[in-house]
């Protein structure tokens, strides 16, 4: 599979990273499916890669991941220079014809830049659209969810995945899996609530520009009654945590003749490395489906993100 990513940021290094390390050992600690349908972990090959930060452009691909402020670890592998030089991503939607000339060879454009530009990501969407390139955004701004964009990408046979990732073992899946289990065992849910905190440049973004992000946070939570009893609070940016996100999750409810039960959990994982061990998904479903001339969202792509098609803006 032939990738481009845009953005190289924490995200990328560490799906760069992963992709050496697991070429090298074998290894499949960590990863949710070996192959799909017949494209396994290794099969990768990123051809391209853009960015707006000028220290990054012009470097190498194994060299920009590195490059401050980036802040996730160097996992133990060998990581060959990848032939990759960074190139300067668009600005606006007047460059879409020059984004759309350099994915000539490539399947797949990976959207991995930081939440809350949604007009970027919009740009990309119709640089892949026509490169004839399948798109796969991460981040929380509306690109699949746009009706219209869909129906374009469906009717050309290209694939059209988002919003907003929703990451190997996060906060949202999470929460969501506890709110679930509580409804199947028949507690009652009195309150709830999330509190995210992290170190990487995407949290000191979303801090800055929180709007799409906590909107597609309440999105991947369950509907219905319980909605109305769950708080989601502003992200916290501590530049100490680094690439680790920490995050407190509060379910306060009742059980039989109302009696409380409460419960406090906390995460703490790489942010980075749970949104590669999708991303390696993500690629994958998207290119078969692209090779399979099937347009629009993917079916099997929906739980992957928390804001998928028909979901809120």
């Amino acid at each position: 599979m032939r990738v481009a990513i845009v953005g190289v940021g924490n995200n990328t290094s560490a799906l760069v990273q992963g992709l050496a390390l697991y070429r090298q050992s074998g290894s499949l600690v960590g990863i949710r499916r070996p192959m799909i349908d017949g494209l396994g972990v290794g099969d990768i090959d990123i051809v391209a890669a853009f960015a707006t930060s000028e220290e990054k452009v012009g470097r190498d691909l194994t060299e920009a991941i590195f490059l401050a402020p980036n802040n996730f670890p160097r996992l133990d592998c060998d990581l060959p220079t990848a032939g990759v030089p960074v190139t300067k991503g668009l600005v606006d939607a007047t460059e879409v014809p020059r984004v759309a000339a350099a994915l000539a060879g490539a399947e797949v454009l990976l959207y991995s830049a930081p939440s809350g530009r949604p007009e970027t990501a919009q740009a990309y969407a119709e640089a892949a659209h026509t490169a004839g390139v399948a798109f796969i955004n991460t981040t929380a701004d509306p690109v699949a969810r746009d009706p219209r964009r869909l129906e374009r990408f469906e009717a050309a046979g290209l694939p059209l995945l988002g919003d907003d990732l929703a990451s190997q073992f996060g906060t949202s899946v999470l929460h969501k899996a506890l709110l679930r289990l509580l409804e199947e065992r028949g507690l009652t849910l009195v309150s709830s609530y999330q509190v995210n905190l992290g170190g990487t440049e995407d949290f000191r973004n979303l801090v800055e520009n929180p709007d799409t992000k906590m909107r597609s946070k309440l999105n991947a939570l369950p509907k219905g009654r319980a909605a109305d009893s769950v708080e989601v609070a502003p992200l916290g940016y501590l530049p100490h945590l680094r690439s680790q996100k920490v995050a407190h999750l509060n379910l306060e409810a009742q059980g039989w003749g109302a009696t409380a039960v409460s419960l406090d959990v906390k995460l703490k994982v790489h942010d980075p490395s749970g949104a590669a061990g999708v991303n390696i998904d993500l690629i994958r479903i998207a290119a078969s489906a692209l090779r399979n001339g099937r347009g629009g969202h993917s079916a099997e792509a929906t739980s992957l993100f928390k804001s998928p098609p028909g979901t809120a803006i």
